[in-house]
């Protein structure tokens, strides 16, 4: 199992880093759509028929090619549309779709509507810079790493039982304050000049700073709960075996789906701020 997981992530990081610093405008889009598709024909699978979630995979990619086709401000304009949906989702309905131990409510449009709202902030970012995707992506990783080790030194209190047993208040708490901790630190690097962490504390200051990255590390959290939720309720251990070792796409973009949306806001009214 190691063995593979390593093999696995070699290839994807092969495949990923290339696309995210090519100076081909088509390679990043096109290779993070192909892994939102993937992505949302594992959802879709876990709450309908695997034909609905063909159809539903392959409405994605179609929107999702439909939208590079628009010109950069329609773009934006579909971003604040789709970001704006996807947060307010995030922040309001999913707590309370793991309140009530149910992430199946939406059924398929609601798969499509995510997974494209984060692919387009994924593309929109990148847009700005491969560093300032990797950096926003970074905060996801961060908060992981944090909430596994803090949660396995002195995690106490599960957070969640009846969805993810291994997760605990502490190791959030971690993780929050490691991207917190990381974040003021890469902001005042110089190659990181326009990350998200070092455009909030250059305009909101650092407190700003600390308060919205923290918040963005606690929607990874929800996006990782309410994936776990949805493997529980259709009774798998992995969204698919796609990627070996690994289990499938959904698993490994699950925390990214709340936070992409809120980064590309968040930029983009930086920018607004900018002018």
């Amino acid at each position: 199992m190691l063995k593979q997981r390593v093999i696995t992530a070699l290839v994807l990081l092969a495949l990923i880093l290339p696309a995210l610093f090519s100076r081909n405008e088509w390679a990043w889009p096109l290779l993070s759509l192909l892994f939102c598709t993937a992505a949302t024909w594992e959802w879709v699978r876990m709450v309908a028929s695997a034909s609905v979630a063909r159809i539903a995979a392959a409405l994605l990619a179609v929107l999702g090619l439909i939208l590079l086709w628009l010109s950069p401000a329609q773009q934006v304009q579909a971003a604040l549309v789709l970001s704006s949906l996807a947060t307010l989702f995030w922040v309001i309905w999913a707590p309370l779709r793991l309140k009530a131990l149910n992430a199946r409510t939406g059924h398929w449009p609601l798969a499509v509507l995510l997974i494209l709202a984060a692919w387009l902030a994924l593309v929109l970012i990148h847009r700005l810079s491969g560093t300032a995707l990797l950096v926003a992506m970074a905060v996801v990783w961060v908060a992981d790493i944090g909430a596994y080790f803090v949660g396995r030194a002195i995690g106490r209190r599960k957070l969640a039982p009846r969805i993810s047993p291994g997760k605990s208040w502490e190791g959030v708490w971690g993780g929050m304050s490691l991207v917190v901790v990381l974040g003021l630190i890469a902001a005042a690097a110089p190659a990181l000049t326009g990350s998200l962490p070092a455009l909030l504390v250059g305009q909101w200051g650092p407190l700003a700073a600390a308060v919205l990255l923290a918040l963005m590390a606690a929607y990874s959290v929800v996006g990782d709960l309410h994936e776990s939720l949805l493997k529980r309720q259709a009774g798998v251990k992995d969204s698919s075996a796609l990627l070996p070792g690994h289990g499938g796409v959904l698993d490994r973009i699950d925390a990214l789906l709340p936070t992409m949306p809120a980064a590309w806001l968040l930029h983009h009214l930086l920018s607004l701020g900018a002018r």
